[in-house]
């Protein structure tokens, strides 16, 4: 054999050296301990043979594929026939519909309704925590249509006949009258061009008509963002006679014809590109009122609050996801004749990031414990109030510069579409913006406690178990209330109050719940100062390998 025969031997190009296995056929339930934690002693312990064999469906390879080629091959719009008749209608790769079985099977868009008990939204959400990580753009539907069943269940009518469809697990994707499916998704329109979060401003009309009930109108005007048109009604925000007031839009009339809400386009995403959001206008459309005229915005404003739960879940989930392909990365991959793991400097950005998913996992999942309480309890509801928009804001706001810097942990793989992180990456932004964006949670804080002066005492009575219990949380949890000594010019410095609150909240829950390592690691770090401004500043005396270990998407 020649040298150059010998060199062809050793060198063969399709041999791809030193590349991680692709992160599959794994358990997002039982290899992710601090959401096994949350769930725990949030309620939900008894969910975890449901959550695990949730937690391995959506692991498995052949989901991952189907969130890929969803996100891959996005909704196409139809809006005639072949003949020129009107359609309307939104085409889906057929991995979409597989992944919507998937999640309306497990019942993340009902369950807490349809089969109510003590931990029922906490076992929801640790599922909604995991589904994201896989494909983010299904939930956007699911989202609403756990919603909308608040404001829905309080009008009889609507209730005895959507009901019992939104509560099905049979997905049912055809354009049809109520009456002739198995199932039923509900989606929303608020916004219009002219003033996007100002929904006062809106522009649309709804004419009562002459009607048995009262409460038939007909709505002429548009929506901007009118999110998942193929949903199968919509709550809408319309100006009628008494002011601006909530209908509930149904893509058919009750005599069977096709309601009159015409599809513009859908919009160019930056992400979410698996979900259709649209532009509509209303020509003639029969919409029935839900509430009071001059009452839309508290009556769909129920509605909101359960999706800006599910913007944080959502957000931690994805982040989670992140940190998961980061640490999974660090396992594998050699450079400099070690692991990743085993450079000083990669353990402290992955043990980072890991502080930073796993705040924001035990953050959300105390809210939706929240959720299962507040109908009974008064402390709780005032929880609610005051935090669903806090948490949202922080765990929104937070996120996406943790899977940028997670996505930097890959190098250049990280970058490349094909893998996970592009769909990360691309989605992160979304929570912070969709359901208030960061300016209009912070001023809802605000709002909260001046309605409700006694949810300050109640944010501090869940920081009291941990008093004396760290220094640096003490002397954090006395610099908050420094905050609220002198409420001039609190709107202006409101996004430093909710950041405040919620790092605090954070550290008092991984103190209370997590491993010693992570809370002190997370307490030195977030409320000593002892860190950078940026990830893998942590401070020397942390257990990063420990911290590293505990993230890592093995059982």
């Amino acid at each position: 054999m020649t040298a150059h025969q010998n060199l062809q031997t050793a060198f063969d190009p399709s041999e791809a050296l030193n590349q991680p296995p692709a992160l599959e056929d794994y358990n997002l339930f039982t290899t992710d301990r601090a959401l096994m934690q949350a769930a725990e002693v949030n309620g939900a312990g008894w969910a975890k043979d449901r959550l695990t064999a949730y937690g391995a469906r959506l692991g498995s390879a052949e989901t991952i594929e189907q969130g890929r080629l969803a996100h891959r091959f996005p909704p196409q719009l139809k809006l005639f026939d072949r003949f020129g008749h009107r359609r309307d209608e939104v085409e889906f790769h057929p991995a979409w519909h597989n992944i919507m079985r998937l999640i309306i099977g497990e019942g993340l868009h009902s369950t807490p309704w349809a089969e109510p008990k003590p931990g029922a939204h906490v076992a929801r959400a640790a599922a909604y925590v995991m589904h994201a990580q896989i494909e983010p753009g299904s939930q956007c539907p699911t989202t609403m249509t756990y919603g909308s069943v608040p404001p829905l269940k309080r009008d009889e009518t609507i209730a005895k006949d959507w009901l019992p469809k939104i509560y099905s697990r049979d997905y049912d994707p055809a354009n049809k009258p109520i009456g002739q499916k198995t199932g039923a998704l509900i989606g929303m329109g608020m916004t219009e061009k002219q003033g996007g979060s100002d929904v006062r401003s809106n522009t649309t009309r709804a004419e009562p008509i002459a009607s048995s009930s009262g409460r038939e109108y007909i709505i002429t005007g548009h929506k901007w963002f009118f999110s998942a048109p193929q949903c199968d009604a919509h709550l809408v925000l319309a100006q009628a006679p008494g002011g601006l007031s909530c209908f509930f839009v149904p893509r058919w009339r009750p005599d069977g014809s096709p309601n009159p809400v015409r599809i513009q386009r859908l919009k160019d995403k930056v992400g979410n590109k698996s979900n259709a959001s649209s532009e509509v206008e209303f020509h003639g459309a029969w919409g029935w009122l839900l509430g009071d005229e001059g009452r839309g915005v508290p009556t769909i404003i129920e509605m909101g609050t359960y999706t800006r739960l599910d913007c944080a879940l959502g957000s931690a989930g994805l982040l989670r996801g992140a940190v998961s392909q980061a640490v999974h990365h660090v396992f594998h991959r050699r450079a400099f004749q070690r692991h990743l793991i085993d450079q000083p400097l990669m353990t402290n950005v992955v043990a980072d990031l890991a502080l930073e998913s796993e705040a924001a996992t035990m953050l959300a999942l105390r809210l939706a414990r929240a959720f299962d309480r507040s109908d009974s309890d008064a402390q709780e509801a005032a929880f609610r109030r005051l935090c669903t928009p806090a948490v949202k804001y922080w765990v929104c706001k937070r996120a996406p510069n943790a899977v940028v810097e997670a996505m930097e942990v890959h190098g250049g793989n990280g970058y490349v579409d094909e893998g996970p992180m592009g769909m990360l990456y691309k989605e992160i932004p979304l929570n912070s913006i969709w359901e208030g964006s960061g300016n209009v949670m912070c001023l809802d804080v605000l709002r909260a406690l001046q309605k409700s002066p006694d949810a300050l005492d109640v944010f501090f009575a869940e920081l009291a178990p941990v008093r004396g219990n760290d220094r640096r949380l003490d002397a954090a949890v006395a610099s908050l209330q420094d905050e609220f000594t002198d409420l001039a010019g609190i709107e202006q410095r409101a996004r430093r109050v909710v950041e405040k609150m919620m790092t605090v909240l954070q550290a008092a829950l991984l103190v209370q719940h997590s491993p010693a390592a992570v809370a002190d690691a997370f307490c030195a770090s977030r409320l000593d100062g002892d860190w950078g401004h940026a990830f893998g500043t942590l401070p020397g005396g942390v257990d990063f390998r420990a911290i590293a270990e505990r993230a890592r998407p093995v059982a």
